[in-house]
């Protein structure tokens, strides 16, 4: 628990320190562009799979359970798109984020670390939180909020499809998109924004911090692997239950 509050507090430092070195981001802004692509890249995917069927699978429980309250199945829509846009889209992208690239970070920078890169940089009289963490911080923001709204769209066809296919529900494509512009708005859709912006810095900082405190031989990597995925989701469920408190 020490640890977990010592890294915790870390992260809060490198947050800090990262913010007084943006006036070295026009310098580091290809990096920041390319750790944005490599994020990206490595889970969309994974991230259009899974809203694709975690929609889907919201509408078939849902449309289930309405199906015994009589014209209840019209606001079918509206359940899916505003748990998609509020709460799953950005709770389930950051968690993938954790696991894809919050993971990955925890290794490199706990390998530069363990082979005393790191140090080699600090001799050299260069910062490694400029070099490794700003560009890295920079990226997962920049890259958070498009992978939420990818999910958020991905999700609300999955729950299209649902409705379009199971017998079960009794309400056609048309309905279930008009009950999906109706009570979904800019509003809800940037409150789902925010949950994802402060993920992004939560799984970004945790995994840098994690990553560079990282001491000892090879084997001390992977439970910092281990301890990053764990801290992160903890803090991101922490989080996400405050933040949605306040934006209600």
């Amino acid at each position: 628990m020490i640890k977990i509050l010592e890294d915790w507090q870390y992260a809060l430092v490198l947050l800090f320190k990262t913010i007084g070195e943006l006036r070295f981001l026009p310098r580091q802004w290809g990096r920041c562009m390319q750790h944005a692509c490599n994020m990206g890249y490595q889970t969309l995917p994974i991230v259009g799979i899974l809203s694709l069927f975690m929609g889907g699978i919201l509408a078939l429980q849902t449309g289930y359970s309405l199906n015994k309250v009589p014209g209840a199945q019209n606001f079918l829509g509206s359940i899916v798109g505003l748990s998609m846009c509020r709460e799953l889209g950005p709770l389930m992208t950051a968690f993938l984020l954790t696991g894809r690239v919050g993971s990955a970070i925890t290794a490199e920078l706990a390998s530069m670390s363990v082979y005393q890169e790191i140090d080699a940089l600090k001799t050299m009289n260069l910062s490694p939180v400029r070099l490794l963490v700003m560009p890295r911080l920079l990226g997962g923001l920049l890259m958070m909020p498009l992978l939420t709204i990818f999910s958020n769209i991905l999700g609300w066809i999955g729950g299209w499809i649902v409705v379009h296919s199971v017998d079960i529900i009794s309400i056609n494509g048309s309905i279930y998109w008009r009950g999906l512009k109706k009570f979904v708005d800019i509003e809800s859709i940037n409150d789902g924004l925010i949950k994802a912006e402060l993920f992004a810095l939560i799984i970004i900082a945790v995994s840098c911090a994690v990553g560079l405190r990282t001491r000892g031989g090879p084997r001390e990597i992977g439970a910092s692997v281990t301890s990053t995925i764990v801290q992160t989701m903890v803090a991101i469920l922490t989080c996400d239950f405050f933040v949605s408190k306040w934006l209600l």
